[in-house]
């Protein structure tokens, strides 16, 4: 009987009905599974390190399907199993990273986190910030959450601009290609970086293009750390010319004495896009189909790797 492996017993228990002729299992890779022949599919923990555990990974002979429950796959690909598929978990985050990228904007613009230190100092001070309205937004990666995040900002009656690797008509939107960016960012006054990260999108934002940026623009990244040149963007918050909002760094977590700890002009989250209570039931909704589709011997979702 094909068994599929979730990683906590909440997930099992949560789970509900399971077609006939599969079996749920709770297996967090910290050890060999006991009945390796028989694991199809696997639902890796939702942080997961160690080389150790890629071993047990590997030693599935039979696993079909290698299910993360990430949006990004990265560092996954190099260590999985060449004979299984490996799934992402693209609509799992979309909602929570989209809301993220906007909440991080605004508490940069409108100045929420200082207004918090004057309370905690007993200071009222009823400056005047800046709107998120009217502004430029540049969104750099247009996928699944991509099309969220400019969805939302557009929602915030902003001009938004998407671009991605290739240039294509896409949801009614002009998407622009990457090698556009240098223009782009003359005229952006707010840069949402959600991009995968890939040989192409390292560093993708290096001093150059943060020096194209417009004096007092912000540069918000949900998307993964290495995207940006962090000591360039670090010269350029110490000088005050920019912004930034930054729920990823390179690199993570920050080290102690890491300059972004004392940056001026930051906001700093704890690589939380994709952590909220939406998480595990949207994890869920897609394992169900993935075991669905295992039952019936359709294909599975979200594969990105075969």
């Amino acid at each position: 009987m094909p068994i599929v492996t979730l990683p906590f017993v909440e997930l099992v228990d949560r789970f509900g009905p399971v077609p006939d002729g599969v079996e749920l299992d709770v297996w967090d890779v910290e050890a060999p599974h006991a009945r390796p022949d028989e694991v199809a599919v696997t639902l890796l923990p939702f942080y997961f390190a160690g080389r150790h555990r890629w071993q047990y990974v590997h030693d599935l002979p039979e696993l079909q399907l290698l299910q993360l429950p990430s949006a990004g796959y990265e560092h996954a690909l190099p260590h999985a199993p060449g004979h299984a598929q490996v799934a992402n978990g693209r609509g799992i985050h979309d909602d929570e990273t989209a809301e993220l990228a906007v909440g991080l904007a605004l508490t940069s613009l409108r100045e929420i986190a200082a207004f918090q230190t004057d309370r905690a100092a007993g200071v009222w001070d009823a400056r005047v910030t800046r709107s998120l309205a009217d502004r430029r937004v540049t969104v750099v990666g247009y996928g699944a959450i991509g099309a969220a995040i400019a969805t939302r900002f557009e929602a915030m009656r902003c001009d938004v601009t998407v671009v991605a690797r290739t240039a294509r008509e896409q949801d009614g939107r002009q998407v622009h290609a990457f090698g556009e960016l240098p223009t782009l960012a003359a005229s952006t006054d707010v840069l949402v970086l959600i991009t995968p990260l890939t040989d192409e999108t390292e560093r993708l934002v290096d001093a150059d293009l943060l020096a194209a940026l417009p004096d007092g623009a912000l540069v918000v990244n949900v998307a993964r750390g290495r995207v940006v040149d962090t000591d360039a963007l670090v010269a350029e918050l110490q000088r005050g010319r920019l912004s930034a909002a930054l729920d990823v760094t390179e690199p993570e977590p920050l080290s102690a004495g890491h300059p972004l700890w004392a940056t001026p002009n930051t906001v700093l989250t704890p690589h939380v896009g994709g952590n909220t209570d939406l998480s595990v039931p949207r994890t869920l909704e897609l394992m169900r189909r993935q075991v669905t589709a295992l039952a019936e011997g359709r294909p599975f979702e979200n594969v990105v790797h075969a």
